[in-house]
């Protein structure tokens, strides 16, 4: 066999292995070891100087000494501390009485909550689970549809990879060698859009058809101020830490890593004030944030070793001159790509399709003169369809293993279907209007300073500073 064909072997067999079962990250870096030791032998050396066993060293030493991936376990420690701070039944209790006027006040409350809860901890399953325990008897109890009570829960915890700080635009732009900051920035619009067409559909829905979400008349009596001491207890430091963490990235003030570490030490703060720190949440926080913080390094240290050995013997190469074979425009380079994303989401994780299958792209994206940003938002957005699609809608299947008896799998999907229309619906206007995703970092880092400017004042950081190291 020729080498390209031993590279596209290589990927045969671990799409192979991936659905038997086997661990991703072990299978990515037995297979680059075995293969890479078929591809750098020489007869001449011996077993333990083949150059296989340098690069898997060089690929470690490199994950870990990433200075961009610093803030990964930075704000997993900041999610899941949050997560334990009793925060949630609050959030979700000021924000429906501060939404009471408006049609289907609960679930517009849900959704908020879940946006804000997710964009906070990063962690999907976590706030799918933790509103399906706490939002969704609560609307069901009140009358709502299930199955719009569901979709609700179901396409609102999906948010917080889209929403930064993202932990998984964190990945994609280590993977792509691009700037977190601009990352961030161009992902707020997209990720305010989607989130804003949810709202109009709820609210929408509602007016239509009111028997889906009867008006609340419990919290009537409730005076503005109550109200508002409510939000001031419960939304206002959340959406703070939140806001302080991203508008200090956005602004040059700090490192995504230097935020990352403030916003760890804000939610520490936060856990404290609400009562709910112990030293055993804090060192369950700390178990679970190195136990995925590990799982992303090695990933990372895999995917990187397998490419090599992929591209060393060919692999890329092959699959380069197909897709350029096709003589496809731009629109249907990034239509096909999606539509590949969009098919691995079901089996894989969204941080191994960042990780392994999304390099398989990069090389190509000059050739077809697509921007590394927009690529990757459309990646986010498209992602959210992965948690919500049946049969391996991961956000359905979370809720299930909380939501209360006679809520079926059915009726969840079925609660899905319209929010999927809604992400389609981004991605198109995306795709159309490529300027909802470069209207931001344009505007905040790209202006070009003129030569009478003169030198930025004393004590102010050029934010250019931070497109290079980050």
């Amino acid at each position: 066999m020729s080498d390209p064909a031993v590279a596209l072997l290589m990927l045969g067999l671990f799409i192979c292995f991936i659905f038997l079962g086997f661990p991703i990250a072990f299978t990515l870096m037995a297979m680059g070891v075995g293969f890479g030791f078929y591809a750098y032998y020489n007869p001449a050396l011996h077993f333990w100087d083949n150059n296989i066993f340098f690069l898997m060293v060089q690929n470690t030493y490199s994950v870990m000494s990433n200075d961009v991936l610093i803030s990964i376990p930075l704000f997993l420690f900041m999610g899941y501390i949050i997560e334990r701070s009793n925060i949630l039944e609050k959030l979700f209790e000021s924000l429906q009485i501060a939404m009471r006027k408006i049609p289907g006040s609960m679930g517009v409350a849900a959704l908020v909550t879940c946006a804000l809860f997710a964009t906070a901890t990063g962690i999907v399953g976590a706030v799918v689970t933790l509103m399906g325990l706490l939002a969704l008897p609560s609307m069901l109890k009140a009358g709502y549809d299930k199955k719009l009570s569901s979709g609700i829960i179901a396409a609102g915890g999906t948010l917080g990879i889209l929403i930064p700080p993202s932990i998984m635009l964190i990945v994609y732009a280590a993977t792509a060698g691009v700037s977190v900051v601009k990352l961030y920035a161009a992902a707020l619009l997209p990720g305010f859009l989607l989130a804003g067409l949810y709202l109009i559909y709820i609210v929408a829905r509602v007016i239509v058809n009111p028997s889906l979400a009867p008006k609340r008349t419990d919290s009537d009596h409730v005076t503005f101020w109550q109200g508002f001491k409510l939000l001031l207890t419960a939304f206002f430091p959340l959406a703070f830490l939140i806001v302080a963490v991203l508008g200090s990235i956005l602004f040059g003030l700090a490192t995504p890593s230097e935020a990352a570490a403030m916003g760890a030490l804000g939610g520490v703060v936060l856990s404290v004030a609400y009562g709910a720190f112990t030293w055993d949440r804090l060192r369950e926080s700390v178990y679970l944030t190195a136990k995925t913080s590990a799982m992303v390094c090695w990933l990372f240290v895999g995917s990187w070793t397998f490419s090599s050995v992929f591209s060393y013997l060919g692999g890329e190469g092959v699959i380069e001159h197909f897709v350029l074979s096709l003589n496809l425009s731009t629109v249907e380079f990034l239509i096909m790509a999606q539509i590949i994303i969009f098919i691995l989401g079901w089996p894989l994780e969204w941080s191994e399709i960042i990780i392994i299958f999304v390099p398989i792209f990069l090389p190509m994206l000059a050739v077809f003169d697509v921007d590394p940003l927009l690529f990757g938002l459309l990646i986010a957005i498209n992602l959210q369809t992965s948690f919500l699609t049946p049969p391996m809608a991961m956000s359905a299947y979370y809720l299930k293993g909380v939501a209360p008896p006679g809520v079926e799998l059915w009726d969840i999907f079925k609660g899905c279907f319209p929010f999927l229309g809604m992400v389609l619906m981004t991605l198109v206007l995306v795709y159309v209007y490529p300027q909802i995703v470069s209207y931001l970092p344009d505007l905040l880092y790209n202006q070009p300073i003129k030569a009478d400017d003169g030198p930025l004042p004393e004590g102010v950081i050029d934010p250019s500073f931070f497109m290079q190291t980050n």
